[in-house]
């Protein structure tokens, strides 16, 4: 290494330098330190792209991050099935146990199904996958899009739900619900920012305790009812409830009972989150997330079923417009009540208002569900990451950030979910109504291509002992094809005036637009694969001709000749533009006295333009002689404030702009740096230590496309 001696003429000079020195240290110390100690403070240290196995969750760690959804959802679905019962009146009611069991029922149909997608497919596609290799892509497509819709409602809906319960004990949150709801999607992408394995450990706590107080209220109220005898009465015992149709039989009470049913299936929601995040989890990735599905599955349906079971002991009433279809002593009870959810009205009948228990059921309820919306934020930026990879979504989706996250995901899903949530004024009623439609299109297409999966390996398969576990879980991938596809028919029909169709049409502009962008993609791809057989870009230019754009005679153009001079091209020329007669006529008369033996050509411009005449004098060269390459060299000085900018007319740049569209030309800038831009030079000095966006990238994701070519090679 050869050491590089400064030497200074006088001590002035070593002062001034030194001084220089420091003060750039400090600037620079100061600036990085401004811009990077509040990203720290709100995201963390960045981290190594060797530790991301130490991000991988542990089983108790796994349950409320990928099923916190499902579990939270039991706070709200109940409410749902009660509130479109309601409608025929309270004599309705008595079909809620029927309806909780046939969720029961598809609860466990569903879990049992997805329990073969995570052994088949544990790269972390999941439905994606499934459906893309035995489906195709059209399919896939289908169920990303869906996916992606039913993950932005998961947070959209999760959140108002927990406004509303947080609410009732709160009347500010009632009150400005709208920025409550944002400012909670804020909170929770700033945690999600920080890493799954991070953020999940601030969601176990409240997620354990909401779990263990509904089991708490539900053995409570077993044995205050079973044992003791007492009699609980919910807020909403003595309420009536003015029923909308009286009486209804025949189709119109089957109907009524499908949409109960299909409002009652928002507890499903999210059970698709855990097949997509077996990478997430510690090895064994497949048996880990099997037994997390099971354990959530059984969790979810003890819940819910108690909490149906405690609502009809307790006689809660619900009302889709309270204010005038409940009535108290007859009459409405008018405007200014507030309709608290079921599980709310359930553990004050079993604790007592305001008791400890209550009270911490309350808390853990409001935080869960806000917490729920975690299940999306693990779920959508994975699966946006798989379709980037496979160029369905913009490649920077497929890049982890500082904390080895999928940080553009998480921003883009909390963005489209604040819109959603001000658009519906965070109104969890008239949010649901466009939920579930996703999940069940996602359902359905899965379990059916599960089915073709086992289908396609029984024609292989030798062994009689696989042979006979294939047959048993093609067995349940069909039932749990035929139950969903079902109730993806009931959801829609029941549904789609409701609201359903906004998801429906969600589901359409995600498919057009990842369409569009796979498009672009393969084009761009086709236009840079590198030929076999020789072409333009591949065959030498007969002679390159090079063109410096000369404005005046100062430093920058004297440096960008010299640069010229060093190419050694077959035919070097300086071109400038007549804009004004005097100063061409003085350039000229300049560049003789100079003796620079470079040929200067002027373009005459009678409508003072610069752009076109350099433009159409280059195209002129090329139509002269097709296998000659243009060169033009533009010298430009470099400034270091922002407001430096305003003052010049960037016509370098614009010339750039328009040259990088002209065939066979090739732009070179030559910089001259002027002293204000030391500012630029520091913010490149800094730029040496800080990692670039996208420095740490792909992660498990990337190891679904390896597993769908091993499933398309079998096929083949």
């Amino acid at each position: 290494m050869v050491p590089v001696v400064a030497v200074f003429t006088r001590e002035a000079d070593l002062r001034r330098w030194l001084g220089d020195c420091l003060f750039d240290a400090l600037r620079s110390s100061l600036v990085s330190k401004l811009t990077d100690v509040p990203k720290r403070i709100l995201i963390g240290r960045a981290l190594r792209s060797d530790r991301l196995g130490e991000t991988l969750l542990p089983k108790r760690i796994a349950l409320p991050v990928f099923a916190s959804d499902p579990l939270s959802s039991v706070a709200y679905a109940p409410g749902e099935v009660l509130l479109v019962l309601s409608i025929a009146g309270v004599s309705a009611y008595h079909f809620s146990p029927w309806i909780a069991l046939a969720v029961v029922v598809l609860m466990f149909t569903v879990v049992a199904s997805y329990r073969q997608n995570v052994h088949a497919y544990p790269s972390g596609g999941g439905d994606y996958e499934v459906a893309t290799t035995n489906l195709g892509p059209r399919a896939g497509l289908t169920v990303a899009s869906a996916l992606l819709v039913d993950y932005v409602m998961t947070v959209a809906v999760s959140i108002a739900s927990g406004i509303e319960n947080l609410g009732s004990a709160v009347p500010f949150v009632v009150q400005h619900k709208v920025l409550c709801a944002v400012v909670v999607i804020v909170l929770l992408t700033l945690m999600n920012l920080r890493g799954v394995k991070e953020s999940g450990k601030l969601f176990a706590i409240p997620t354990y305790v909401f779990v263990g107080g509904v089991f708490v209220m539900i053995a409570w109220g077993a044995f205050r009812g079973l044992v003791l005898g007492d009699t609980m009465h919910a807020p909403t015992a003595d309420y009536t409830i003015k029923a909308e149709h009286q009486g209804l039989a025949g189709f119109a009470l089957v109907f009524l009972l499908l949409r109960a049913f299909s409002s009652g299936c928002a507890a499903l929601t999210g059970v698709e989150a855990i097949s997509n995040g077996v990478p997430a989890f510690r090895k064994p990735k497949s048996k880990n997330a099997a037994t997390t599905l099971a354990a959530m599955g059984l969790l979810a349906v003890t819940m819910f079923c108690g909490i149906i079971v405690l609502a009809m002991t307790t006689k809660v009433r619900m009302a889709e417009n309270p204010a005038t279809d409940l009535l108290h002593n007859g009459h409405p009870i008018g405007s200014g009540y507030v309709q608290n959810p079921v599980i709310s009205q359930v553990a004050e009948a079993v604790f007592g208002k305001g008791s400890f228990l209550f009270v911490i059921l309350a808390a853990a309820t409001a935080l869960v569900l806000f917490l729920a919306a975690n299940t999306a934020y693990n779920g959508f930026p994975l699966l946006g990451a798989i379709l980037a990879q496979d160029r369905y979504l913009p490649r920077q989706l497929h890049t982890r950030g500082d904390r080895l996250a999928f940080s553009n995901g998480i921003v883009l899903l909390a963005g489209a979910a604040s819109l959603l949530t001000v658009i519906y004024g965070a109104d969890s009623t008239r949010l649901i109504q466009l939920y579930i439609v996703g999940v069940f299109v996602s359902f359905t297409l899965s379990q059916t291509g599960m089915v073709r999966h086992w289908n396609r390996h029984l024609a292989t398969e030798q062994d009689p002992a696989k042979r006979s576990h294939m047959k048993r879980s093609r067995a349940i991938n069909t039932f749990g094809a035929f139950l969903t596809g079902l109730v993806l028919v009931v959801v829609l029909v029941t549904k789609f005036t409701h609201g359903a169709w906004v998801a429906l049409l969600g589901m359409c502009l995600f498919y057009a637009t990842m369409t569009a962008i796979r498009r672009h993609y393969d084009r761009v791809s086709e236009e840079l694969t590198a030929p076999e057989e020789p072409t333009d870009d591949l065959v030498r230019p007969s002679r390159v001709h090079s063109v410096v754009l000369i404005s005046k005679i100062h430093r920058p153009t004297l440096r960008a000749l010299a640069y010229a001079k060093l190419m050694r091209t077959n035919t070097l020329e300086a071109l400038t533009v007549n804009v004004d007669a005097a100063e061409t006529k003085a350039l000229r008369e300049e560049w003789e006295r100079r003796g620079i033996d470079v040929p200067l050509k002027v373009l005459d411009s009678p409508y003072r333009e610069i752009t076109r005449p350099v433009i159409e004098y280059v195209k002129s060269l090329r139509r002269e002689s097709p296998r000659d390459a243009v060169s033009v060299i533009i010298p430009e000085y470099v400034v270091g404030h922002w407001y430096e900018h305003l003052l010049h007319n960037q016509s370098a740049l614009r010339l750039k702009g328009r040259l990088l569209f002209t065939p066979g030309v090739m732009v070179t800038s030559v910089p001259y740096q002027l002293e204000s831009s030391e500012v630029a030079r520091n913010r490149a000095r800094r730029r040496q230590d800080w990692s670039a966006p996208g420095s740490v990238r792909r992660g498990p994701a990337a190891d679904h496309r390896d597993g769908r070519q091993k499933e398309a090679g079998a096929r083949d």
